[in-house]
């Protein structure tokens, strides 16, 4: 196996963390304004949302989560007298789950993400997309990756106009301010699309997006205030969104990520379009999609194949690429049967 289960404490201890963090999100989201929980249908799944009416009459309704057995529990629990509540107890909790084994991002890539939090990118339809993403899935899975969790930079993507979300992204977020003030030194470079550190030169925060007319320009969103750099392929990935739970010290931090199953078939697919001068990341590309299929097959195999018939269907460019990188990872994990335990 590439992944390690965490002990039984340590999963019991990050679960509750999870469900509390999410709840004092929730309550932080809607804070004072009245309104309800509404299910909608989204390309072809069921997503849960609260609707809520702004003082200027207008209606906002912030993504909960899919319908799922967890966004249905934190509904069932919302307003319930015993949930957790304020930043000290959660960071309590954060704390023990760190001692218990699970894994915690570094404090400076905790430092943006929660103030990207804080001013709302994330519920104007932002996602965590890269590794921070794949770190976040193993707490979620209860086990430790055994290699590719390694980063030091922070990728985060948003459709953009391109495509429809199931993430409500009617939300106006001043995400150049957001980052402004972290007083860190980002400097703003790649006609804005990525925000550089000249003290840090590999600790970069690239915003992306979908690929669309305009091909690679870099697309200016205002309500984000913020340019994003078009990708191929970024749309599998953002199509179905989840909640996540990432362990911070100082506290957790709720974020939107891509569905584990889409970030494996995209990375595999974006990896031979990968230049030579980026071959290091193609291959940590590589070990995370095959941690998450040694994981997935193990314990969601009819997910992943659902998923991998999706990509598949895409058209001929996609199929083309996603069996170049099938071929790849089987050739470099051949030990792991993937061929023989995906079953296509």
């Amino acid at each position: 196996m590439l992944y390690t289960e965490l002990s039984a404490s340590a999963q019991a201890s990050f679960a509750g963390l999870d469900v509390a963090a999410r709840d004092a999100e929730l309550r932080r989201s809607v804070v004072a304004v009245p309104g309800g929980f509404v299910k909608k249908h989204v390309k072809g799944r069921d997503y849960w949302y609260y609707q809520q009416k702004q003082p200027n009459g207008k209606t906002q309704q912030v993504f909960v989560g899919p319908d799922d057995k967890k966004t249905r529990a934190l509904i069932e629990s919302h307003g319930a007298a015993d949930s957790v509540k304020g930043k000290g107890a959660l960071q309590k909790l954060a704390r023990a789950s760190i001692e218990l084994g699970c894994t915690e991002i570094p404090l400076k890539h905790g430092r943006v993400i929660g103030r990207l939090l804080d001013h709302g990118f994330f519920k104007a339809g932002g996602v965590l997309v890269g590794t921070h993403a794949f770190l976040a899935y193993q707490n979620m899975f209860g086990v430790s990756w055994d290699a590719g969790a390694f980063t030091v930079d922070l990728d985060f993507a948003h459709a953009g106009k391109n495509i429809s979300l199931a993430i409500a992204a009617n939300v106006e977020v001043d995400t150049a301010k957001a980052i402004e003030s972290l007083e860190m030194g980002f400097i703003p470079v790649m006609s804005g699309t990525t925000y550089k550190k000249p003290d840090e030169p590999d600790f970069d925060l690239d915003f992306l997006t979908t690929f669309g007319r305009a091909g690679d320009k870099p697309l200016f969103v205002p309500a984000l205030n913020l340019s994003l750099q078009p990708l191929k392929f970024m749309e599998f990935s953002l199509e179905a969104p989840m909640k996540a739970t990432l362990l911070y010290r100082n506290g957790p931090l709720v974020v939107n990520v891509p569905r584990p199953e889409r970030y494996v078939w995209h990375k595999l697919i974006v990896c031979g379009e990968r230049p030579r001068e980026m071959r290091v990341k193609a291959n940590k590309d590589l070990i995370q999609v095959a941690c998450l299929l040694d994981y997935l097959l193990e314990n969601d195999g009819d997910l992943v194949r659902e998923s991998w018939e999706d990509a598949k269907r895409r058209g001929p460019g996609w199929n083309q690429r996603l069996l170049q990188g099938w071929e790849v990872l089987n050739a470099k994990f051949a030990a792991q049967r993937f061929d023989e335990r995906l079953g296509v």
